[in-house]
């Protein structure tokens, strides 16, 4: 039996500073950090984390066996992700057994689109678990675009750009405020329901909030390729109360 714990840490939207002191202690004093990155990179939660981490830490590095090279309706995608995050809980509950605390690194909040939730499914039931909650995503672009999001009664939609276009235009049609998430290849889409839904004039896209490389300008204006880290915001009634 051992006493070691699964954190799973928020390390918040991009800038450091962001970051809560409870993410910092536990991160600073674990001897195990776990991070997903891509097979080439470091890792964001890894690169906001990196002043906490103390030398001599063991690094767990969860390179994805894929990211938007293959799509989510792909017969493979599931089984193959599945699979994926099997290992990753095997490698984190083999340090548990050794005795060490492992903190597992997510950006924004680990319970909001955050890859560590599907490793807390997976170890909660026979491992002690610790959620450190972070400033979300959404929270930080939101702020960067310097846009109130909700008024009063507003009511706010979390949408994944990845739903069918008539499901994207049916909810921001419906919705008094809204963020949109996931962009990427799908932004396309989203303009076009956008503009079907008669909000494209309402959409900010921001990019990279509350980091150096930070963008925000009206989502009309947007023409590239979107990064993984964009999302596009709608807020609500901005009538004066």
């Amino acid at each position: 039996m051992t006493d070691a714990t699964v954190y799973v840490v928020g390390v918040g939207p991009g800038d450091p500073e962001l970051m809560t002191l409870k993410a910092a202690r536990i991160i600073s004093q674990s001897p195990s950090v776990a991070y997903f990155c891509r097979h080439d990179r470091m890792g964001h939660a890894r690169r906001i984390a990196d002043a906490h981490i103390a030398e001599g830490t063991r690094e767990l590095r969860f390179a994805y066996p894929f990211t938007t090279e293959r799509q989510v309706n792909d017969p493979s995608y599931h089984p193959d992700m599945s699979s994926f995050y099997d290992d990753c809980a095997n490698r984190i509950e083999a340090e548990i057994q050794l005795g060490r605390d492992v903190a597992i690194l997510c950006e924004g909040d680990p319970f909001l689109y955050g890859s560590a939730m599907y490793l807390f499914d997976r170890l909660k039931a026979g491992t002690p678990c610790e959620v450190i909650p972070g400033i979300t995503g959404m929270s930080g672009c939101w702020t960067e675009a310097a846009l109130p999001m909700t008024h009063g009664d507003d009511v706010l939609c979390v949408l994944p750009a990845t739903m069918p276009e008539d499901d994207l235009t049916n909810w921001l049609e419906k919705a008094d405020a809204a963020v949109v998430m996931k962009l990427g290849r799908n932004l396309p889409k989203l303009q076009t329901a956008l503009k079907r839904a008669g909000r494209m004039q309402d959409a900010v896209y921001v990019e990279r909030g509350t980091q150096d490389d930070a963008r925000v300008m009206p989502l009309a204006d947007m023409s590239e390729p979107a990064p993984y880290f964009s999302l596009a915001l709608l807020p609500g009634r901005r009538g004066v109360r």
